[in-house]
């Protein structure tokens, strides 16, 4: 029998009780652990920036008023001005577009890449495992990921696309090694040996079989590298390594204020204050994630 609309009632219930379950669910997990509740808190407000930074910065980020310049927060402008009488407040809004937006690219492709890599090395084993672990891994190990960072853009010129290329050279060995483990232990057990046995390609098993069930880590390990992203961004941002200006970085915001950190620290103070609440926020998901992902904590936590 069908209801309203044509919408038998039973399945009307049944998506109401399940919209309660989920809330139940969230509100427990929330209490349970508070800091990830913050986290995917502060991540939303920085998303939300970041896509409706035009509508919610109240100047232009990029306008100068040299009559008002170094100006201390006020009710016109309520982070203060910079050293050319740019609206900080705007500034930061703006950029959390670049910070979310490379952060996202780098954590993409340098997982991306991990994957394929890491899961052709844990797969077939042997040579090519050989090959990718201890020459092509160690390789990139042996240079700190910062430093071939500056190198590359230092050589291909600053911007949003050579930036992403430069952090992502480094970041894929982490999220590689991490599939290769994994895959390594997954590729002996017995649903994997029953795929083999009915035919399945090598690509299916892997895509179908393997990767699905040695994703949660992976995911964890994105959550976290999602706030070394963001730091990575802000540290060649403000060597000067980072988006041209006049666009509006964190830490070229914090380059362009530490000649004023005495007299003016509110130029330091803002940027500073955002960088370190999206690097926490990410922290706090990729903590909470682990220990939702992981049976034994779930259990201790009454979940």
């Amino acid at each position: 029998m069908c209801g309203l609309n044509g919408i038998e009632p039973c399945k009307i219930h049944d998506i109401a009780t399940a919209a309660i379950s989920l809330r139940r669910r969230v509100v427990g997990n929330a209490r349970h652990n508070p800091l990830a509740a913050i986290g995917v808190v502060l991540v939303v407000g920085f998303v939300i920036l970041a896509l409706f930074a035009p509508w919610i910065a109240p100047q232009d980020p990029a306008a100068i008023d040299l009559p008002t310049r170094l100006d201390t927060p006020s009710s016109a402008h309520w982070f203060g001005t910079d050293e050319l009488g740019r609206d900080i407040l705007s500034r930061t809004i703006y950029g959390a577009r670049i910070s979310m937006l490379v952060g996202s690219c780098v954590v993409l492709t340098s997982l991306g890449l991990g994957l394929i890599i890491g899961s052709v090395a844990g797969y077939y084993g042997g040579g090519i495992d050989r090959f990718v672990n201890i020459v092509l891994m160690n390789a990139f190990l042996s240079f700190p990921g910062i430093l071939l960072a500056i190198a590359f853009v230092a050589f291909r010129g600053p911007g949003i696309f050579n930036l992403v290329v430069a952090l992502s050279l480094g970041g894929w060995v982490g999220y590689a090694r991490l599939v290769r483990g994994q895959v390594l232990a997954a590729r002996e057990r017995e649903f994997v040996e029953a795929a083999r046995a009915l035919g399945a390609s090598d690509v299916r098993i892997i895509v179908r079989h393997i990767l699905p069930n040695i994703i949660q880590p992976v995911i964890v390990q994105a959550a976290i590298g999602m706030a070394g992203a963001i730091l990575a961004e802000a540290t060649m941002s403000f060597l000067g390594l980072g988006v041209p200006p006049p666009t509006a970085s964190w830490g070229a915001m914090l380059n362009d204020g530490r000649a004023h950190l005495f007299d003016a620290p509110h130029l330091v103070l803002f940027p500073a204050l955002a960088v370190m609440l999206a690097v926490l926020s990410f922290n706090f998901i990729g903590d909470a994630l682990r220990d939702y992902l992981d049976p034994r904590s779930r259990i201790e936590a009454g979940l």
